[in-house]
């Protein structure tokens, strides 16, 4: 079958490799969309935790194409999305259902072979069959909408809160519907795209702001005594090393942005102690999936109007190489 190889930082080319054959308890599915996520973005430039060489990809949908010994429930031609993240089920952190710190974290696309192909293997227990009426470009972004409902879990938004939201991309957009949804009363989203601050607008913000003028005054404008929640959603250091600036007494910061592993900034601890902050991380997603699958059926929140752009695999490897343009929002893979 043809695959998208990360071979090694910054080289990626498409090629013929095995055809993933399921074992027990095993699928193999035939990809029908592939979403491009930052992480990949961060495996491709060699600034994430995977090995290589790597078939990446995470987000993904297609038809069980071979049932592998001991599974039922699937046949082929059932239309499946699955849950990624493999947790081994038995350490202390499984046990306590925090799976997504297991001690023997594995993950389709991140540290195992991905979807960025024809076909991709998983677990069984981790497929999930589709509504009839969704496609398969909405069913990619099951993966991408978990992740966001495990950040909602963490925050435990407050109704009535007044939210900052840095970063009004693909996962920006559909953090913009959910906090929309749970309650934040001011609503602001920043970023560098007036094309993507409109369409946050569209989607619940209350306000916006292009990052170039994301000045303390005009923030103060908004929340007199600063936000109640900041979210960050890009991973860009300098943005994160800001965000704590337009926090207020009592607020909470939620990072949900991937950064480089070795980023670090500055940050006062006495300002942490003295203002009453709350500091959260949002890692990928612990038994989100059924629920964002349950959030994106009932039509709470809107990804059609996020796909950008839909790519052969050919094209996949240009794209990851860069440059892109920053009006752009989740680019598929159709293989």
């Amino acid at each position: 079958m043809k695959a998208l190889v990360i071979e090694a930082p910054h080289r990626a080319v498409v090629q013929e490799v095995p055809y993933p054959s399921p074992g027990s308890g095993e699928i193999t599915i035939r990809v029908e969309r592939t979403g491009i996520c930052g992480t990949d973005i961060h495996i491709f430039e060699g600034s994430y935790i995977s090995p290589y060489p790597l078939i990446p990809g995470h987000e993904f949908s297609g038809t069980v194409h071979e049932v592998g010994e001991g599974v039922d429930g699937f046949a082929p031609g059932d239309r499946v999305s699955a849950d990624p993240n493999l947790f081994c089920g038995s350490c202390e952190f499984c046990l306590t259902n925090r799976g997504n710190q297991c001690s023997r974290f594995e993950a389709i696309g991140v540290t195992l072979n991905g979807s960025m192909a024809e076909f991709v293997k998983v677990s069984a227990r981790n497929a999930l069959k589709l509504p009839e009426d969704m496609t398969f470009a909405e069913a990619a972004f099951i993966e991408p909408m978990a992740c966001v409902v495990h950040a909602m879990n963490r925050l435990q938004l407050r109704a009535g809160s007044r939210v900052l939201l840095l970063g009004a991309g693909s996962m920006g957009q559909q953090l913009v519907q959910a906090l929309s949804a749970s309650g934040a009363s001011v609503l602001c989203a920043t970023d560098i795209s007036e094309r993507k601050l409109s369409m946050a607008m569209q989607l619940g913000a209350t306000h916006s702001v292009l990052s170039s003028e994301l000045d303390p005054s005009r923030m103060k404008k908004i929340a007199p005594h600063g936000f109640d929640v900041v979210v960050e959603a890009t991973g860009i250091p300098a943005v994160i090393e800001r965000a704590f600036s337009f926090m207020g007494p009592a607020a909470t910061y939620l990072q949900f942005g991937v950064t480089d592993p070795q980023a670090k900034i500055p940050l006062s601890p006495f300002e942490l102690f003295k203002r009453d902050w709350t500091l959260l991380g949002s890692m990928a997603i612990n038994h989100t999936f059924v629920p964002a699958m349950h959030w994106l059926a009932a039509g709470r929140i809107q990804v059609q109007p996020l796909i950008s752009d839909t790519i052969g695999l050919e094209e996949a490897a240009q794209f990851l190489a860069g440059p892109r343009d920053p009006d752009q929002y989740k680019v598929q893979i159709q293989p």
